[in-house]
């Protein structure tokens, strides 16, 4: 029990630790796929295009995701699937221990009762023995004996009887008997106390009160022992009932089992028969028919032979009782038939309970299942459009809750099966201690009547209450030992609730942690969800959005022949500007020369001034028409407004579609039931027509898309040459850039629709697919439905052979599990042989050891052979690791053979999942119509910027065209308004060419400042190569011409007729699609019902298929088992014997190399030793020589032994297929054996089947009596008639006579008639015979055959009905004598009529009798057959025979390959102990080298000692030889259990014998039957032939009463003449109306068959209308293919033109690389520029620093000029010197007269500290004060003098620039950066205008020695002040100078001088 358990929680942990690892897998790959997810989340993308592309991958991701998903899903399936197998297995376990446990307590129960029994045995002889010591003086000793004898027997019986478990219906007789006996024995006891009774009182007559007295105790004694025998026998049949019921029940079991098999085969026996009734009985109403209509033929044929019909009658009469007889045997074997019937019925209905009861339970069983399946459907249904992973974690919720609630509910049954077992073991006890009471209070009430009642009564009451208490106390044990019992298994089950509940809690935690993440995905699943239903939604705008487009394309066809115009007038415009390029290139040059000349030309600067602003007009320009863009979009956001309001209009206008579909869905299920064969043939011809019609619109719309794409391409590239030409470099860069992106994007674009196509056309071929799959799929579920009808049928039989194939499997196995465990016996004996074989190698090694071992050797030459040592080590690793290398060869074939087998575990997986596949075609139907709507969507934004970008072009486009093409321009205005005038739909294409308009003027003044703009390229184009430009100027021209080609192209007058057509037919193939697409709806609607019926049937099928495959499974696993085992031994046991060899082969090579060095070492190492030693040494080396020669001639031997076993497995495994073909052969022969018993069998239903044909003739037969008694009825009428002919003789005689004369005329007319009525008396008798016969044949044959007697009951009503009629009339007829004449001869008629029915029936009766020979034949031929198959067996036991002889040798040759097995292994063992003996050698051989440089001696006496004790090993070894012969004729004694199998194939032979035997029987019966039958029919006979003479008798009394009633029918016969016109009146006006009818049935079958004319023309015509539509629908496609042949080719054409185009661009992408390299020199400029302005900085800086240093010195030559002027003055005018000086030095007029006014001394003072003489004049300012702040008193004379200098000088005019601001405004004109300059000269400006505010900085405040010169003065721009002062510079020299003349006046004249 606990190893079971052990078992079953190991089986459960590893299922569970399967369905963890698989968790855990899940639940790594949805951590994985969150991740990726979050990754993509993460990853916006911009454009609606790359979303699009993203998604779909994600799709793709997610649907691989969903797969391996499914896979694991299914893996989990099977885990699942193998947990219940396990569960139901232990389920079974758990009964079949309850089961053993109920059998333990019941044989406990019988202990107790035995123990108990054998207790009231003691008690009672005790209180016998005390009866015994008070009766001694009585002298009674006789009763004790035979009351403890009667006491102890049914405890003797017990045991015996009840001591084994194997209750058998054997059992169950013998306890019957054992009543019985017991019964007796109470009767034997009742008639002893009957004869006491009457001792009793025989002595109270006697009055003997001492004799009355000791008979009382006696008589008391005996009733207290009957009492206590009754309660004992009770308890005893209580546990006999037990065990019996128990028994019962088990043998119920088998029983119910047998009988369903019987069932099942008699009930195909009675399908059988009853279609053998069918047939039997059509054929014999055909026969019938037949008959009759030849019987009807023949009567006038046979009226002449009246004499020959009599003798044939008698001949009849004889054939009719052999038919009697005949009948009466085969109505004893219906009897027995009816019987056999009968209780098939009785077993019938018991077997349909069961099967009900089956039912039931299948029926709760498929419920559940449908549930499940139901809610799994469910959930596939949810999360289709979500991740499959919910539909895992729903499944294994639901598997976990159906084993919790299957663990409960075993429970439960556990606990209530025992409690219901215990109360019913309760009642039943009751019931029988209540019949037993009952019997004993019968029994007492005799004896109570003869002794004292209320002793008696006290005395039972005592009784029972033992017995009560008895019973008690055993109930209450056995309520204990069963609630221990429930005890424990509730434990059990408590312990496995708690595993399963942990194991749940880990699932649940599991479960809820991927539920998080589950969530996750169906949240962001909703997402995708809601943007593909607003992409469908948009599909619906589409359509609507297509007719718009193809207006704006023929719009847009317009503006393109007027943008080619104005491509050919910019094409001259460039022709020109290229000239004006040249000279440009011409004029930069000499622009050049004169900068390097004069830098100084400011008019220059002054024009490029002009061009700033002229590029500020530009840019305001821009801007507006970058507000016309913005007033553009958002026209566009109106559009799209107005868009989603129609969207929205149309979801409300879905809605209600979608509720009219769903009606319509309903109505569509009603009418599909009814129309479903016409629909299909139907739907498939449409369907494929619309299939075809869908592909033609993707073709169509592919090409439309290629066209439109590549129009946007041309008018791309138009756009980007016409921009290269018209833009700055930099612009042309970016937009370059921009161009290229486009073109990727686009690129990217078009791959993706492509790929879109192609998905198009293979949804397209898989819904093709799907279509003709469902049509296919419906046939197939009908002729499914009725194959699995058939299958069943089938199913059932094959069952029935699977059982009895699984009982022969069964013996099968059990010989297998013999043979089994001989072979682990032999494996043991191996095992043993080969530890045997290691010692004996080991003690020959030693032996060898010590006789290799001599004496030690001087010279050491170690190192040397530890080097050859070494290498023969490597040599033998080497062998090792290619030996391991072996190994893992093999290792790795069984891996690839496991994997075989996965891969066929996955081959039944990829089965299952493609039923899966079929269920998700439904879901990629609705995948592909999402990709449609998302492609149209692509579509509709590909044409939205297709529409911006031309717009856009056109703007770019009309800024380049120049004046000269405005009146060209305005031409083709002209045109397009006339074309925009004949097409009223083009009213926005007026406004647009209006804004152009206006635009073109404007446009017209911006070409002229690029004119000017290219004046400045031209400086720099000219710096590239001349070469360059001539090779662009070229590649322009050719890509010029090109373009110009394509427009001729695409302006033709076709291609515009091409493109109308185009449109119309898309027109018209939106609104076929949008009819298709309905239809397609419908047809999907039918498609998933067909799939759900479709699912159901597959799902049965799968079922029974899977059952199916279980078991032929389980029948080549028994037959592999049965083939490979006695294989697969013999080739393992082969293949190890032959590693072993070879592994002792190569060890044996290895030991004799490693022999040979060592003797030629100690050979070398031996000559130079001393004589002595080497005496010895060289005997020992001699005898190890004679031992190597003697090794190699084992060796050789062994070799040759080797050969020999080679051989003799090879003929082992040759004789082994001889055994296996032996064995194939007897298994072929036995199944020839079963078959000649179904053979038999088969025989046996024939038989019956005949018998059944035998009984329908008897029907045949009953019919036929009963119209024989109709014509028996009317011969009665016609024997009356006869009686009246003769009373009518008498009036037609004489009337008037007298009475004495009619008397005699009365009696003279019988005499007349007498001939002929004798006849008819004779035939009347024969005929009432005949009938007495066939009556008692009708009535049995009535009572059996009621069916067929209803119609024949009918037929008899309606002729009884007319013979009451003919009755009345026969009554009117006596009345009337007239009449009867006419009624002889219509009875004349009649009596002939009957005689040829007669006739008929002897035929028919000489019928039966062949067929009843046929019968015979048939019976004579089964007995041949049986004689047949008697000798079959006969000759199958021969073969038997011999096969047991070949056995026999079989076993002879076994036991021979055993012995040559033993040799074999004997061999090995040597070879085993001559390796290890030469590896001792070696191992001696190092030791004596060793010891030889050691100088050891005496190792010799231990070689000798080894030697000795390895001889004694060799007697021990031939010991264990021994002992192996003995475990060789142990394994001969298995051989004899081959030959219990022999004994099998015997015993089934028996069977067989045994089985004709009962079928010999059975024929025997059948013919008793037949015999017993025929008896019955003569018995009949007699009865019958009684009844006639009855009838006789009564004929005779009704002749009398037809006399007096022939007076009343002649009266009658006149009123019935004239009843006879009226009818035949009627009966001519029924004729007529007949006649009219049928001329009406003509007519209507007329008419009917013009209907049916007119129905076939219509059907015709029907057809010629569909054959015209089919062709009309053909030339179409032919057309839209040849039109599509011919768009590609166009697109081939301007693919081509689009390469050309492509070459231009190239060559445009090299332009703008030379410019590129143009900008990078400007630049390098630049950097230069720069440099020269850091250069000016730090001169700057250093003037600056100079002023600071030299702001406080004066210069000396000016002070020394003025000073001494001041003193060469006369004193008079000296003041004017000074105010002169002051005036220099910017002394206020003011302060000089102050200065002047005052005292000498203030001058004098000033002067001198003028000249240096005072402290102030040291103190050196830093930096000059502000004019603001400036004082004059600290001020000194050079700042005063500058102050002067710079109010004279300042001019009028702004200042010059320098010359570095010249060449940074000239760079930056070129560069276009028109902005920097003029703020650097800004900048320049302030510096120099604004003195007062940045006084540091300004360049010209300081003065300037002839020490300092200048650092550049050759700058001829600076400032007169910059500039050294000149040595010619004169002095100061007084001047008289007027008092008017200004001090300007004075400087001028003092720089004249």
């Amino acid at each position: 029990m606990a190893s079971w358990l052990g078992g079953l929680g190991s089986g459960l942990g590893q299922s569970l630790g399967q369905v963890g690892g698989s968790l855990s897998s899940l639940t790594g790959q949805i951590s994985s796929f969150t991740k990726d997810i979050l990754l993509e989340g993460a990853e916006e993308v911009g454009d609606a295009a790359t979303e699009l592309h993203v998604s779909n991958s994600r799709l793709r991701e997610i649907e691989s995701i969903n797969a391996a998903q499914k896979f694991e899903n299914e893996r989990l399936k099977k885990v699942c699937s193998d947990l219940e197998e396990k569960h139901e297995a232990a389920e079974l376990q758990i009964k079949q221990l309850s089961i053993e446990y109920r059998n333990q307590l019941q044989q406990k129960e019988v202990e107790i009762s035995h123990l108990k029994a054998r207790q009231n045995a003691l008690q009672e002889q005790l209180q016998k023995v005390q009866m015994a010591a008070q009766s001694a003086p009585l002298g009674a000793g006789v009763l004790p004996p035979a009351t403890t004898s009667a006491s102890y027997v049914p405890v003797v019986r017990h045991s015996s009887g009840f001591e084994g478990d194997d209750m058998d219906f054997g059992d169950i007789i013998w306890s019957q008997q054992e009543i019985n006996r017991l019964s007796n024995e109470v009767s034997r006891l009742e008639s002893e106390v009957d004869h006491w009774k009457q001792i009793a009182l025989s002595s109270k007559v006697q009055g003997m009160n001492d004799a009355e007295q000791s008979e009382i105790h006696k008589l008391q004694n005996i009733v207290k022992e009957l009492k206590q025998n009754l309660s004992q026998e009770i308890d005893e049949h209580q546990h006999e009932l037990s065990v019996l019921q128990d028994a019962h029940r088990q043998k119920l079991v088998e029983i119910s089992r047998r009988h369903r098999e019987e069932l099942s085969e008699y009930e195909e026996r009675i399908e059988e028969l009853e279609n053998q009734l069918q047939q039997d009985g059509v054929s014999a109403d055909a026969m019938g028919d037949s008959k009759i209509s030849e019987q009807k033929k023949n009567p006038q044929s046979l009226e002449g032979g009246k004499v020959e019909e009599l003798q044939i009658v008698k001949d009849l009469e004889d054939e009719i009782r052999k038919l009697n007889h005949k009948l009466s045997s085969a109505k004893e074997e219906n009897k027995i038939l009816l019987k056999e019937q009968e209780l098939a019925k009785v077993e019938k209905i018991q077997v349909t309970q069961e099967y009900e009861n089956l039912k039931s339970d299948f029926s709760m069983l498929q419920s559940s299942v449908a549930e499940q399946d139901a809610l799994l459907k469910e959930q596939e249904k949810k999360l289709q459009s979500k991740t499959s992973l919910p539909e895992d974690v729903v499944r294994l919720q639901q598997a976990l809750l159906e084993a919790e609630n299957e663990i409960a509910r075993l429970s439960s049954l556990n606990q209530e099966g025992l409690e219901k077992e215990l109360t019913s073991a309760q009642h039943k006890n009751e019931n029988i201690l209540s019949a037993y009471t009952e019997d004993q209070n019968s029994e007492l009430s005799q004896l109570r009547q003869d002794l004292e009642r209320k002793e008696h009564e006290l005395n039972e009451s005592i009784g029972e209450r033992e017995t009560l208490i008895a019973e008690l106390e055993e109930l209450d044990k056995q309520n204990q030992e069963a609630t221990q019992h429930m005890i424990t298994l509730k434990e059990q089950l408590s312990k496995q609730h708690t595993e399963t509940d942990s194991i749940i809690k880990q699932l649940k935690f599991d479960i809820d942690f991927e539920r998080k993440k589950v969530s996750e995905l169906e949240i962001e699943k909703m997402e995708a969800i809601k943007e593909l239903d607003s992409q469908k939604e948009k599909l619906s705008q589409c359509s609507y959005a297509l007719n718009d487009l193809h207006i704006s394309k023929q719009q847009l066809q317009d503006n393109i022949k007027d943008l080619q115009e104005q491509l050919r007038k910019a094409q001259d415009c460039n022709l020109h500007n290229k000239k004006e390029i040249g000279e440009l290139q011409q004029r930069l040059k000499e622009r050049e020369e004169e900068l390097s000349v004069s830098l100084s030309k400011l008019t220059e600067k002054s024009n490029q001034e002009s061009n700033y602003t002229c590029q500020d007009l530009i840019l305001k320009e821009r801007e507006v028409e970058i507000a016309k863009l913005q007033n553009d979009i958002s026209e566009n956001k109106q559009l799209n407004e107005d868009l989603e309001k129609s969207l929205s209009d149309v979801r409300t206008e879905n809605g209600k579609l979608i509720a009219a579909i769903e009606e319509l869905k309903q109505e569509l299920s009603d009418a599909i039931s009814e129309k479903n064969k016409v629909s299909l043939e139907k739907d498939t011809v449409v369907e494929a027509l619309k299939m075809e019609k869908r592909q033609l619109e993707s073709e169509l719309n592919q090409t439309e898309k290629r066209l439109l794409e590549q129009a946007h391409k041309y008018k791309q590239t138009i756009e980007e040459l016409s921009n290269a030409r018209s833009m700055d470099t930099t612009a042309l860069q970016l937009e370059h850039e921009r161009l290229v992106k486009l073109n990727q994007e686009k690129d990217f674009k078009i791959a993706e629709l492509k790929r879109s196509i192609e998905q198009m056309e293979i949804d397209h071929q898989e819904t093709k697919e799907m279509l003709t799959t469902s049509l296919g799929g419906q046939k197939q579920l009908t002729e499914l439905i009725k194959e699995k009808e058939v299958f069943i049928e089938k199913f059932k039989n094959q069952a029935l052979q699977v059982k009895q194939e699984l009982e022969e499997y069964m013996k099968v196995s059990k010989k297998q599990d013999v043979l089994k465990q001989n072979l682990e016996e032999k494996d043991r004996s191996l095992a043993v042989m080969k530890e045997e074989n290691n010692h004996l190698k080991e003690e020959i090694e030693r032996l060898k050891d010590q006789q290799s071992r001599s004496t030690p050797v001087v010279e050491p030459k170690t190192l040397d052979i530890i080097i050859e040592l070494e290498s023969e080590v490597t040599q033998l690793k080497v062998i090792k690791n290619s030996l391991e290398e072996e190994i893992e060869a093999h290792k790795k074939t069984i891996e690839d053979q496991n994997q075989t087998t996965v891969q066929l575990q996955q081959s039944l997986q990829e089965q299952r999942k493609e039923i899966d596949e079929s269920k998700f075609q439904c879901e990629q139907m609705n995948v592909t119509h999402e990709r449609l709507s998302l492609e149209k969507d692509e579509e509709i934004k590909n044409l939205q910027k297709t529409i911006e970008q031309i717009k856009t072009q056109l703007h770019k486009e009309r800024q380049i065209i120049q004046t000269d093409s405005s009146d060209l321009f305005q031409e083709t205005k002209v045109q397009t308004l006339n074309g925009e005038n004949g097409n009223e739909k083009h009213d926005l294409s007026k406004a647009e060419i209006g804004r152009l308009v206006e635009g073109i003027k404007e446009r017209e003044m911006e070409i002229k400042l690029l004119n000017e703009k290219n004046v400045s390229l031209s400086q720099q184009i000219d710096q590239l190569s001349k070469d360059e430009v001539g090779k662009l100027t070229q590649i322009i021209q050719e890509k010029d011409l090109e373009i110009q080609a394509l427009n001729a192209r695409i302006s033709s007058a076709s291609y515009r007729q091409d493109v109308l057509c185009l449109q119309q037919q898309l027109q018209a193939y939106v609104m076929e699609r949008e009819q298709v697409l309905a239809v397609l709806s419908e047809k999907t609607r039918e498609n998933s019902q067909l799939k759900t019926e479709y699912r159901n049937i597959m799902d049965m099928v799968a079922a029974k298929e899977a059952a199916l495959v279980r078991l032929q499974e389980e029948n080549q696993k028994l037959s592999n088992r049965s083939e490979n085992s006695s294989q697969d031994m013999s080739r393992e046991t082969i293949q190890n014997l032959s590693r072993i060899i070879r592994e002792k082969d190569i060890e044996i090579d290895a030991l004799s190399q490693k022999c040979q060095t060592l003797l030629t070492v100690l050979q070398t190492s031996s000559t130079g030793t001393d004589n002595g030693s080497g005496g010895v040494n060289s005997n020992q080396f001699e005898e190890l020589l004679q031992e190597r020669d003697k090794l190699k001639q084992q060796v050789k031997k062994m070799e040759e032994w080797k050969q020999q076993v080679i051989t003799t497995v090879q003929n082992m495994q040759h004789e082994s297929a001889h055994l296996q073909e032996e064995l194939h052969r007897l298994q072929a022969q036995i199944s020839v054996e079963s078959d000649s018993n179904s053979k038999l069998q088969v025989d046996y239903n024939g038989l019956i089947q005949s018998y059944e044909q035998n009984e329908k003739k008897l029907k045949s037969f009953s019919q036929e009596l009963a119209q024989v008694q109709h014509s028996i009825g009317q011969l009665h009428n016609a024997k009356d008639l006869l009686l009246s002919k003769l009373d009518l003789v008498t009036p037609s005689v004489a009337t008037a006579s007298t009475v004495p004369q009619l008397s005699g005329i009365q009696y003279s007319a019988p005499e007349v008639f007498s001939d002929e009525f004798k006849l008819l008396q004779k035939e009347v008798e024969q005929l009432k015979k005949k009938l007495q016969e066939k009556d008692s044949t009708i009535r049995t044959l009535q009572e059996n055959n009621q069916r067929l007697s209803d119609s024949v009951a009918t037929a008899s009503e309606i002729e009884r009905k007319s013979q009451e009629g003919t009755e009345s009339e026969m009554r009117q007829i006596k009345e009337k004598h007239d009449v009867l004449q006419k009624s002889l001869r219509e009875k004349d008629i009649l009596i002939k009529s009957k005689s040829d029915q007669l006739l008929s029936v002897s035929e028919n009766l000489s019928n039966k009798e062949n067929e009843n020979e046929l019968l015979k034949q048939a019976v004579t031929n089964l007995k041949e057959r049986n004689l047949i198959l008697e000798m079959d067996i006969r000759k199958l036991k021969e073969e038997n025979e011999k096969i047991v002889a070949r056995c026999r040798e079989k076993e002879t040759e076994f036991r021979a390959l055993q012995e040559t097995n033993m040799q074999f292994s004997m061999m090995l063992k040597e070879k085993e102990f001559e390796s290890h003996s030469m590896k001792e050698k070696a191992l001696a051989f190092e030791k004596l080298l060793k010891e030889k440089e050691q100088g050891k001696t005496g190792e010799l006496n231990q070689l000798l000692n080894e030697v000795k004790s390895m001889q004694e090993k060799a007697v021990t070894f031939q010991q264990e030889r021994d002992q192996v012969m003995v475990a060789l004729k142990q394994k001969q004694m298995e051989s004899s259990a081959l030959q219990s199998e022999i004994q099998h194939l015997r015993e089934k032979e028996q069977r067989l014998n045994q089985e004709l035997e009962r079928l010999r029987n059975h024929l025997l019966e059948m013919e008793d039957s037949y015999t017993r039958e025929a008896l019955a029919a003569e018995d009949r006979e007699v009865k019958l032939r009684k009844k006639v003479l009855i009838l006789e008798e009564k004929l005779a009394s009704s002749s009398t009463a037809v006399e007096n009633a022939s007076h009343q029918a002649s009266l009658q016969v006149e009123s019935l003449q004239e009843q006879l016109s009226l009818v035949s009146k009627q009966r001519d006006e029924t004729v007529l109306q007949l006649t009219i009818s049928q001329d009406q049935v003509k007519q209507y079958a007329l008419s009917l068959a013009n209907l049916q004319m007119v129905l076939e023309q219509f059907q015709q015509e029907e057809k010629a209308m569909y054959s015209a539509e089919l062709e009309k629908h053909q030339k179409q496609t032919a057309e839209w293919r040849k039109k599509a042949e011919h768009l590609e080719e166009k697109v081939v054409s301007l693919q081509e033109s689009l390469g050309e185009a492509n070459a231009a661009l190239d060559a445009a992408s090299r332009l703008t690389e030379q410019l590129d390299i143009k900008e990078e020199q400007i630049e390098e400029l630049k950097k230069e520029g720069e440099i020269r302005r850091e250069m000016l900085e730090d001169v700057q800086n250093k003037l600056m620093n100079l002023m600071n240093s030299t702001e406080g010195k004066v210069d000396k030559l000016l002070m020394r000029n003025l000073f001494i002027g001041h003193f060469h003055t006369p004193k008079n005018k000296r003041p004017e010197v000074l105010r002169l000086m002051g005036s220099i030095l910017g002394v206020k007029k003011e302060e000089l007269d102050q200065l002047l006014s005052e005292d000498q001394r203030g001058v004098t003072r000033w002067v001198t500290g003028w000249l240096g003489g005072g402290a102030g004049s040291k103190s050196v300012p830093s930096t000059p004060l502000r004019p603001t702040h400036q004082n004059i008193f600290n001020s000194s004379f050079s700042e005063l003098f500058v102050k002067f200098l710079e109010t004279e000088s300042c001019p009028s005019l702004p200042p010059p620039k320098l010359s570095v601001h010249d060449m940074k405004t000239l760079g930056a004109a070129g560069t276009g950066k028109t902005s920097s300059t003029p703020s650097n000269s800004q900048m320049q400006d302030s510096a120099v205008l604004g003195m007062s505010r940045k006084p540091d900085t300004n360049p010209f405040l300081a003065p300037r020695s002839a020490a300092v010169p200048l650092i550049t003065p050759a700058s001829s721009s600076g400032h007169l002040l910059m500039k050294p002062i000149s040595d010619a510079l004169p002095t100061f020299t007084p001047l008289p100078v007027s008092p008017d003349a200004s001090a300007g006046a004075v400087l001028k004249d003092l720089l004249k001088q």
